[in-house]
């Protein structure tokens, strides 16, 4: 018999198809909502959307022996991005420490037993810190190996970024030192983050300018202003602080660039996710890089370097020179030193537009 919309079979039919396409548009609207909150509540604090895009790597003048692993200059593409609006400062990582408990390498003495060539001094936890130092001229000490203004300091950590006789107790603003790759990497690893590989350092570095010598354009010092926080005088004897700092600065100390990124040039180093290697431009992909499959290693430590940029306040415009978004360098894996932090980068959800 044909049915007619007075026939039950026909009416819960008809109920049955008008649940299932109610629910449907509930449950794909619930999705949708779900998302957007998702979205609006993962916004991390106090971090920038990088928007990614393609941009010149490296430098094509870098043709100086003491620059040559800028070049060349290459084509690269990366994917969007979150990035710290400034380095990691020691009010952060100490959150991290009394959250875990965690202690760093410099704060623990290393096993003779692992390092049986190693002079008993250096098994002491501690790390490299600069030393002014007098009667040295830097241009015949090359850039690696025993540097005289380098002392091992035992004692020094990140609590103690000078030695036992220091402190950070109004330095909490600053960021923090004296870490090895493992501490950064235990940090990122709590904070739900990671380190940025050396291209997305770069893009964001260079705040959406194209091609400039500086974080901030063209000229070193616009309007005679220092831009960041590097050295001036002769190095390694006197910083004469023309810029307000003879140490590290506190964070925002200066302008941030066109990202709203601050001292992605100097103050200290900032590691990177990649190993290092002074030729890999040569053969670097343009399709977010990742570096070469192992480190650099010229003091045949074993143990390979890591890529580190921005320069720091012991760069100066002759001898060092890397406060600029081009410059890059290697520092071994087991290293800390008063000169190199970090930043953290996150994959997320891209902001909404305004």
């Amino acid at each position: 018999m044909q049915e007619t919309p007075a026939n039950p079979a026909h009416r819960a039919r008809l109920y049955i198809k008008a649940s299932g396409i109610f629910f449907l548009c509930l449950t794909v609207g619930l999705f949708f909502w779900s998302q957007n909150k998702h979205s609006s509540s993962k916004v991390p604090a106090r971090m920038v959307w990088i928007p990614g895009g393609t941009f010149n790597m490296g430098s094509s003048i870098a043709t100086d022996v003491k620059h040559k692993e800028e070049g060349p200059a290459h084509t690269v593409t990366i994917r969007g991005f979150w990035m710290d609006e400034t380095e990691v400062t020691n009010a952060q990582f100490q959150k991290f420490i009394n959250a875990t408990g965690y202690v760093t390498d410099a704060e623990k003495d290393l096993s003779a037993k692992d390092f049986p060539n190693a002079p008993a001094e250096f098994l002491k936890g501690g790390s490299l810190i600069f030393q002014h130092t007098k009667g040295v001229d830097p241009y015949q000490c090359g850039t690696s190996g025993d540097l005289p203004w380098w002392k091992f300091t035992p004692g020094a950590t990140w609590r103690q970024p000078e030695g036992p006789q220091s402190n950070i107790n109004d330095r909490m603003d600053h960021p923090v030192i004296c870490l090895t790759w493992k501490d950064v990497h235990a940090y990122t690893e709590w904070a739900g983050k990671r380190l940025p590989t050396e291209a997305e350092w770069e893009f964001a570095a260079r705040g959406g300018l194209k091609d400039k010598p500086y974080v901030w354009g063209d000229e070193e010092n616009p309007n005679g202003k220092y831009m960041a926080n590097y050295w001036q005088g002769n190095f390694p004897d006197v910083d004469t602080g023309k810029d307000g700092f003879t140490q590290v600065a506190p964070v925002k100390s200066f302008p941030a660039n066109g990202y709203g990124l601050y001292d992605m040039s100097g103050n200290v180093w900032e590691m990177c996710e990649d190993w290092y290697h002074p030729d890999f431009y040569k053969v670097s992909s343009s399709d977010n890089p990742r570096g070469p499959a192992l480190g650099y290693d010229p003091e045949k430590t074993g143990f390979g370097e890591h890529v580190i940029r921005g320069g720091s306040w012991l760069c100066d415009e002759g001898y060092c020179f890397r406060y600029r978004p081009s410059a890059r360098q290697g520092l071994d894996t087991l290293t800390s030193t008063n000169h190199v932090g970090f930043r953290c980068v996150a994959d997320g959800p891209v902001p909404n537009k305004k």
